[in-house]
Order: C-alpha cells, then structure tokens, then sequence
C-alpha cells in the first residue's frame, strides 16, 4: 500500500507540470493585457510600459514561466494583480462556499442516484423501473443553469421558502447556511444523481444474475436481503468509481452554479481574473483544482481495497 501510495504522488508531478505548462501558455495568449485593465483607457504609452516592466511582464514568456515555477516550489502562488494579496489569500477566502457547495451537492448526488439505481435494479421492469430511469433520463437532459433558474422562480421568488441567491458561512450561521445552500446544491447534484442512478442500475443488474444470488434466493432469502446484503457490496465498486468522477465534475460545475446563486466561491473568483487578465490567480486556481481532480482520484483508487479486498495494491 505505501509502495503504491508513494507511486501514484510521485506520478503527480508530471501530470501537474502539464496541467500547469498549458494554463500558462494558454492565458497569455489571449488577447488582452492586464496593465490595460488596471491603468484604464487614458493610460499613456510609457506608463504602460513602466508598469510592465515592474510586474516582470515584459520579459519572454520562458522567463516567467521559470519564475512561475520557482515560486510554486516555494509554496508561492505570487500576489494577485487586481486584489491586492497574495493568490493563497484570495484562494483561502473563496475556497470555502466551493467545497460546501460541491460536498452538499455530492451527497445530493448520491442520495438520490444510488438508492434510484437499487429500487429499478431490483424490481426491472416494473413502474418503478421505468420512473427512475425516466427521471435519470431527464436529469441527463436538462441543463443544470435551467434548473437553477427555475428552482429559483418556483422556491424563491413565488413560494419565497428559500433565499434566490448569496451566501452564509457555515461556521459563523449553519442554519442560514443550509437554506443558501439548499437550491444551489440540488439543482447541481440532481444532474449527477441520474449518472450514478443509472450505473449503479446496471452494475446491481449484473450481479443479481450471479450464481450466489441465485443460491442465496434458492434459500430462501428475502428479496430486501439478497439486494442489500449479497449483492450491494459488490456492485459498489464501479459506483464509487463514478462517484469519484462526480465529484470531480461537481467542482467544476460549481461554476456556473455559484454564478447564477451569486455564490462567492472560486468559481466566480476565475471567471472575474480570466476577465481582467489576472494570471496568476487563474494559475493558481487551476492548478489548486486540478490538484483536487487527482487527489480525488487517487482517494478512490484507495477506497477499492476497502470494499473489496479481493484487490491488491502492487
């Protein structure tokens, strides 16, 4: 295992290096200029020269981007042009309302996806079957802005249950907390839910036509049993696999979400610095979510030897 471990973190550094070489390259060839943005339209020549030069921006691009590194390897992310902080701050004060808004949405997700999937699995066939399946259908289907937008229509604005938008720290305000983040984790979760409803289906599907379910039932064993307890551990490996891609997908749909809820996470804080041109806080942003992205991985990969320890880790 620690063999392992140590091989999959080690693998990281290549796959890092990539993620963060293209972002680089990537957001200085976009059109724009970041000094522009600060100094405004009546900004003279030299001074946008002058300021170029003291933000190191006129030197070639392999230059900064060796910079760039040295500073990752000091734990450095450099300091945001726009914020007036270094970029750990401004990701340490946004990080929070992500990470709830994509843990709730994950177990929204999987509240619904996995028990759906059992239910049709073990009744294939019936109307239960075929109701799951077509809400799985249509979470698939429907846009996850245009379910936001109608969550807010219906709960906020005519029932007036819940707040349209905005946000309350967990820490400081947990029932205020809860209903902020009540429409925003649904209407993103309720998406995913149909992928995971739909794999855990068709994995408890195939092993129920095993030969130990088909003895355990030959016993005897009530239906909630044999589902439950014989085949529901096994079918779970390939479920958590997907979990694991959801969650990974979650992050990366809180963007949109936390636009449309007004939520002040990372997703709003990219979108703001890809605007302006605030390129170190777009890399930092990046590389701390790809980072997420591969840790969630190698955590699932982990979580196999739990549930089946028939695997082994070389």
């Amino acid at each position: 295992m620690t063999t392992y471990l140590v091989r999959r973190l080690l693998a990281l550094i290549p796959v890092m290096a990539v993620v963060v070489t293209t972002v680089f390259f990537i957001i200085h060839l976009i059109p724009g200029d970041p000094v522009s943005v600060m100094l405004g339209p009546d900004a003279t020549t030299s001074q946008i020269e002058e300021t170029r030069k003291a933000m190191g921006l006129d030197r070639p691009l392999y230059e900064q981007l060796v910079l760039f590194y040295t500073r990752i390897l000091k734990g450095d992310l450099g300091r945001s042009y726009f914020l007036d902080r270094p970029v750990t701050t401004a990701l340490w004060e946004r990080a929070e309302p992500t990470i709830v808004l994509t843990l709730t949405s994950l177990f929204v997700a999987v509240a619904i996806g996995v028990p759906s999937g059992i239910i049709a699995a073990a009744y294939p066939g019936s109307a239960w079957d075929r109701v799951l399946m077509l809400g799985a259908l249509l979470g698939v289907c429907i846009p996850g802005f245009w379910l936001s937008l109608n969550f807010i229509y219906l709960f906020a604005v005519r029932l007036g249950w819940l707040p349209a938008a905005g946000y309350a720290s967990v820490l400081e305000n947990p029932w205020a907390a809860l209903r902020y983040m009540v429409l925003p984790a649904v209407s993103l979760g309720f998406n995913q839910s149909a992928l995971i409803a739909r794999i855990s289906r068709s994995c408890m599907l195939e092993v129920l036509q095993q030969d130990y379910i088909r003895t355990a039932r030959a016993k005897g064993l009530s239906q909630r049993v044999v589902v439950y307890i014989h085949a529901f551990r096994n079918a779970l490996v390939p479920v958590v696999a997907v979990i694991g891609i959801t969650m990974a997908i979650l992050i990366g749909g809180a963007v949109v979400t936390e636009i449309v809820f007004n939520i002040p996470g990372l997703g709003r804080l990219i979108i703001s610095a890809i605007l302006r041109r605030d390129y170190p806080v777009v890399q930092g942003v990046v590389l701390v979510t790809a980072a997420a992205y591969v840790l969630i991985n190698l955590a699932v990969d982990l979580v196999y030897g739990f549930i089946d320890p028939r695997i082994r880790y070389d």
